[in-house]
């Protein structure tokens, strides 16, 4: 669509159309305290090499050489270099939906090859052209789950993370699907299950569960399907961690898997784009939320690609539509569909190994230090663990940020019986010398003044 500017003729031409007088006339429901009354100070107009050095200086100022630990549904992996070579081409530039089949065969192709991956990862029967992100993919998942059993109440685990919940929470709000939250045991850092088998009932249409879990902790799955199948809930499973399925077993009891793919390929970049995931047995298909690419043949056997699915109010009646919340993701999906295929099956599994292995030599490290202790020991964990430190974490952080290293997340703003307790992932762009070096910035005692 091009941009086309209007003369000023033309824009008193409209003003006068609608009865107003200027545009500050048009603008005048704005409240006078939100109104920018003063000059924007645009600088003087600069030549195209001025403004480059410009930008070269200040990006000189940003910290990249920090080793991080941070994670928290938000992962630093290895991105390799032909996923940028290969969505900057000009086909997947503009990478709307693909509503003409004809002329869109690259781009269906791709979304179909990203639907047929994730199926496979996740264990499930079918899988959709990809959400904004895990947050929304699971509240639609747990959306999902009502519409299917006609039931109007959900059961939800404290491990899942804290802005999943949050998200499901708002839409709850006007959805009339009240949410409620079950705690966890303090050993394992699991559901815990007695609890969840008392709040699960025959009103409940969805269980909710993450695995690996926000700390890290892989669920016990087939025991919280058990309990969520035998009062006919269906039970969603939420992954913040895509890598971890190289390793774990996928939660096929599930009946909706719910997942953030930002792992594969999908640079950080200050808080997206992100890659949402909502994938499932082949009985939900049609309440799937957003769309499905599937393919077919013409009369002579050739192989097309079109757009079988759709169930957005754009495509079919409003009282109808599973959800508008999905536009087309295909270039994210993309970034993701490179990276698994580049992997492999074997790449995706030993990826996972390498972050399995830099974790457990990060929490033995680290936990051997006086003063800390590893949480939530009693059960398996992927690349993420919980640390409990004796001195407060704004103290030992600040000296890592001394050192180029970033340490774990607090936890206590979303757990507050987790005081000094803090959530730290390693995946494999963590080196050993960090976090030998972490160790040792652990291990010391602060100089008193």
């Amino acid at each position: 669509m091009r941009y086309l500017p209007k003369s000023p003729a033309e824009r008193e031409q409209m003003l006068a159309a609608i009865g107003a007088r200027s545009i500050d006339d048009l603008f005048a429901i704005i409240p006078a305290e939100y109104r920018l009354e003063r000059d924007l100070h645009v600088p003087r107009q600069q030549a195209e090499s001025e403004i480059v050095d410009y930008f070269r200086a200040a990006g000189q100022k940003n910290a990249t050489d920090y080793a991080s630990f941070l994670g928290a549904g938000a992962y630093r992996h290895y991105r390799p270099v032909i996923i940028d070579a290969l969505v900057q081409r000009g086909e997947f530039l503009t990478s709307y939906t693909p509503y003409q089949a004809e002329i869109a065969q690259g781009t269906l192709q791709a979304i179909f090859e990203f639907q047929t991956l994730i199926a496979e990862l996740t264990g499930m029967d079918v899988a959709n052209a990809s959400m904004y992100d895990g947050s929304t993919g699971a509240t639609e998942a747990v959306m999902m789950a009502a519409r299917v059993t006609g039931r109007h109440k959900a059961v939800v685990a404290a491990t899942v993370h804290p802005e999943y919940r949050e998200v499901l929470a708002t839409y709850s709000r006007r959805q009339g699907l009240p949410a409620a939250v079950i705690g966890y045991e303090p050993r394992t850092g699991r559901v815990d299950l007695d609890a969840l088998e008392a709040a699960v009932s025959e009103e409940t249409a969805a269980v909710l569960v993450q695995s690996p879990n926000f700390f890290g902790v892989i669920e016990d799955i087939p025991a919280i399907a058990q309990i969520a199948h035998a009062k006919g809930a269906l039970l969603v499973v939420a992954i913040a961690e895509a890598v971890s399925l190289g390793v774990v077993r996928p939660p096929v009891e599930a009946d909706i898997v719910a997942m953030e793919a930002q792992s594969f390929g999908v640079a950080l970049s200050y808080g997206g784009p992100y890659c949402g995931v909502i994938a499932a047995k082949e009985r939900y298909v049609r309440q799937l939320p957003g769309r499905l690419v599937g393919q077919t043949t013409d009369g002579d056997g050739n192989r097309g690609f079109v757009l079988t699915l759709a169930t957005r109010e754009q495509h079919i009646r409003r009282e109808k539509a599973t959800s508008n919340i999905c536009t087309n993701q295909a270039l994210v999906a993309l970034m993701a569909t490179i990276c698994l295929a580049v992997y492999g099956k074997e790449g995706v599994r030993e990826l996972a190994e390498h972050n399995l292995a830099k974790a457990d030599y990060a929490a033995r490290t680290l936990s051997a230090q006086a003063g800390a202790r590893l949480l939530f020991d009693g059960a398996p964990r992927f690349h993420e663990f919980v640390l409990e430190t004796e001195e407060a974490p704004a103290a030992w952080s600040q000296r890592l940020l001394e050192e180029k290293i970033v340490g774990g997340i607090e936890l206590s703003r979303w757990y507050p019986e987790l005081k000094n307790a803090t959530l730290w992932c390693a995946t494999e762009v963590v080196t050993r010398e960090r976090i030998d070096a972490a160790a040792r910035v652990l291990a010391a005692k602060p100089v008193a003044a």
